[in-house]
């Protein structure tokens, strides 16, 4: 089965990564490098077992659109939201034995290093990817 991972975050977390004051401490060049070792370690031990499909950090809220309709006419907002607004930051789809299996998976995300303002609210969901239109039948 294959599994959905899913990461969040808002315009103010990207921007503290750059190191841009936030009102919240920003991150550190050091911070920064050990997630991306993090991340390169983690990707490469999904690899590794065969359980990494396809793995993705998206741009900056700053860089979305968002699409939207109003009396049947096509209505778009760039971003960023809010600064607490809370986008998709990052994904990863593995295929694994059960959803326990994918629910451990992301559960390692949260040894991620990072500074503790950013450990303390991260989250991750993780959802069932459907294959066919009957999967989506409660």
């Amino acid at each position: 089965m294959k599994y959905m991972i899913l990461t969040y975050g808002s315009q103010q977390d990207y921007d503290g990564m750059a190191g841009q004051a936030t009102g919240k401490p920003a991150w550190s060049a050091e911070d920064f490098a050990a997630m991306g070792a993090f991340m390169d370690s983690f990707n490469k031990d999904l690899e590794e077992s065969g359980e990494l499909v396809e793995t993705r950090a998206l741009a900056a809220p700053v860089h979305t659109r968002r699409i939207g309709s109003k009396d049947g006419v096509p209505v778009v907002t760039d971003g960023p939201y809010a600064e607490t607004q809370e986008v998709l930051a990052g994904y990863w789809i593995v295929e694994c034995d059960s959803f326990d299996r994918a629910t451990e998976i992301a559960a390692r995300l949260g040894d991620c290093p990072a500074p503790p303002h950013v450990t303390t609210t991260a989250y991750a969901d993780i959802r069932p990817i459907a294959e066919s239109q009957a999967e989506l039948e409660l």
